[in-house]
């Protein structure tokens, strides 16, 4: 409950919808960073890859790809909504396929991950 208002799937949707898109501009913000430290120096790139190759570093990209898969699908979702007529008569259903398919791509996105980290750090 935020603020005394009981959301439905409609504004947990929209809120997770924008929660995900400031997550994925932050990450193409770092990533262009990440990339660009190139242009300082290669001990700078090196010091960024450095940190980058941590095995934590790897798990959070789980939560950008579930994000990102979240993202796409939602937007899809409110295509259905905006041009469909049958869209909103089925958007709660929608709202629930597109957590259920985030999740399962979250989820063996976590799992490949995992077996790489500890592949490269010997676990």
């Amino acid at each position: 409950m935020i603020g005394g208002y009981r959301g439905k799937e409609g504004q947990w949707a929209f809120v997770l919808h924008r929660i995900s898109g400031l997550a994925i501009l932050l990450y193409l913000l770092l990533h262009i960073l990440s990339i660009g430290s190139i242009a300082i120096s290669r001990d700078a790139y090196e010091a960024v890859h450095a940190v980058e190759s941590h095995w934590l570093f790897s798990m959070g990209l789980v939560f950008v790809t579930a994000g990102v898969l979240y993202h796409a699908l939602n937007g899809l979702r409110i295509i259905f909504m905006d041009f469909a007529g049958w869209g909103v008569k089925i958007q709660r259903e929608l709202f629930y396929v597109v957590l259920v398919i985030s999740a399962i791509g979250g989820i063996l996105t976590g799992v490949l991950t995992l077996m790489r980290v500890l592949a490269e750090h010997g676990g």
